[in-house]
């Protein structure tokens, strides 16, 4: 069956970095795009990053551009994130997700994937 799972996640400070894995199984990894979502405690799902099949578009959201990076290991079947300079605010759920890749990057807040990882904690400290 499909299985996105999540790892790397855990407890940090203010300006650290993380990097977090998603490995995939059970679906043609390149037939799709692949991103992260986030969600704070009681505050809705938020939109991270995506990437094309081939890893060769990117998108992110506006106010995380600059500090998070997103990349693909079709290789391996894994999606990353890597989370620079931390913020008290970036504590949140992260979740990966894939979705069929005619639809490419161009993902937000309302985007609907077709598969979800269980999600993993990231929590930043001062």
């Amino acid at each position: 069956q499909v299985q996105l799972v999540e790892s790397g996640g855990g407890l940090v400070q203010t300006g650290d970095s993380l990097k977090l894995s998603c490995v995939a199984s059970g679906f043609t990894f390149t037939s799709y795009s692949m991103g992260w979502f986030r969600q704070a405690p009681g505050k809705g799902r938020e939109f991270v990053a995506a990437l094309s099949f081939t890893g060769g578009t990117t998108n992110y959201a506006n106010d995380l551009r600059s500090r998070f990076t997103i990349s693909r290991d079709n290789s391996k079947d894994t999606v990353y994130l890597q989370m620079d300079n931390l913020r008290l605010d970036d504590t949140a759920t992260y979740f990966c997700a894939a979705k069929q890749r005619k639809y490419g990057s161009n993902w937000n807040d309302d985007t609907t994937p077709d598969y979800w990882g269980q999600g993993i904690q990231v929590t930043v400290s001062s």
